[in-house]
């Protein structure tokens, strides 16, 4: 299959020194997020670190969110969505099975523009500096201008992109892929920076902090590498396929497994420093906010673990399962199940704030920005005060 353009992108660019990693001594209080916390949610789970969490959303609150309504759906005709949205500038993108990445206004849907690939997307897409990074079943990641969806480069991986979304720092764009390659690309003009690899298919999505790009893989592993040369630095085991995609606050990071555990690991070092064991698969992402773990399970559990031990703070019942991530933003956990409902829950006690039944099945994440939460399924809703 093609891309947009050829299999090489001509390139002229020159990478910027990338920060050391932070000092080895593990600290496992939770930080809030990225330096760069804004209203936007620009790609999958907020930011590099993958918290989930948005730190300046101070609209929706514990008190108001039981009066959510579906402020609109999907006015793109998305014909079935399980990328999760990023938002940014008053844009909302998306890609769905029908093989078309989408931009909507997010205030009220109306259509931006659209673009066309070879293969059904899977991945959600990250928006930075005024370019939108998705990747596509076609094995190419792509990049447009995010304000008119021009089509800037398009380069291939070996095999499809399945599950892993694109991250970017410090002018580097990585992404996971079928054919077990993890690929750094010049954000810029999509030259390869280089490419390494496990044993099996990554469809866990890459989070970057300093100079640690860390991923998943079906190999059971979760493995760290030199962001600037893909070296690899350590690769911590689970007993099962490593789905999840890691989240990392101060020096641990942590990632579900389909062994049923939720491991948090040195984020330096690879050491594990603790394994939940839960009450189902662990397909979901976790989410940090305040010293909690947030992530939910197939037994259709959403759970809330202390960040520093591991322990158990509430499980909250939501459906048969659940492989949506968790997003948190000003006291409240949001996730859409397997049964078409979308909740809000309280973050303290796991309390459901809000439900609403609207569709067959939410595999999608949520994203929250601006007062409005985003999630898809069938089609994407946008929920908000009246």
């Amino acid at each position: 299959m093609r891309g947009i353009f050829g299999s090489n992108a001509t390139v002229f660019a020159t990478l910027i020194a990338i920060a050391a990693a932070g000092a080895a001594t593990a600290s496992h209080g939770v930080a809030q997020t990225t330096a760069s916390a804004i209203a936007n949610w620009p790609q999958f789970k907020s930011d590099n670190f993958h918290t989930g969490y948005n730190a300046v959303e101070k609209t929706l609150t514990v008190g108001n969110v039981p009066n959510l309504v579906v402020k609109w759906s999907d006015a793109a005709g998305s014909n079935g969505m399980s990328t999760s949205p990023a938002v940014a500038n008053g844009i909302v993108y998306f890609g769905a099975s029908n093989e078309t990445f989408y931009a909507v206004d997010a205030k009220t849907g109306a259509p931006k523009w659209h673009a066309s690939t070879d293969g059904a997307i899977l991945s959600s897409a990250a928006v930075v500096n005024g370019i939108v990074y998705v990747g596509s079943e076609d094995d190419y990641l792509y990049a447009f201008n995010a304000e008119t969806g021009k089509a800037l480069w398009s380069v291939p991986t070996g095999d499809s992109i399945e599950n892993s979304s694109p991250v970017v720092a410090n002018g580097i764009v990585y992404v996971g892929s079928d054919d077990a390659g993890l690929y750094a690309f010049n954000a810029t003009t999509g030259k390869k920076v280089w490419t390494t690899f496990v044993s099996d298919a990554i469809t866990s999505s890459p989070a970057v902090k300093g100079n640690i790009v860390y991923v998943g893989s079906v190999d059971g592993g979760l493995h760290a590498f030199n962001a600037k040369t893909g070296a690899r630095l350590w690769t911590g085991r689970t007993g099962n396929q490593v789905t999840s995609s890691p989240a990392i606050a101060g020096n641990v990071v942590y990632v579900g497994s389909l062994d049923q555990g939720l491991y948090a690991f040195n984020a330096v070092t690879g050491a594990k420093v603790w394994k939940a064991v839960l009450g189902g698969s662990v397909e979901s992402s976790p989410s940090l906010f305040n010293g909690v773990v947030y992530v939910a399970a197939d037994d259709g559990n959403v759970y809330a673990l202390d960040a520093k031990t591991g322990k158990q703070r509430w499980h909250r019942l939501v459906g048969n399962f659940v492989d949506s991530s968790p997003a948190v933003a000003n006291g409240v956990v949001y996730i859409g199940s397997d049964n078409g409902a979308f909740y809000a829950l309280n973050a303290t006690t796991g309390a459901i704030l809000f439900k609403r039944l609207v569709t067959s099945q939410f595999d999608s994440s949520p994203a929250v920005a601006n007062g409005v939460v985003y999630i898809g399924a069938s089609r994407l809703f946008a929920f908000g005060l009246k």
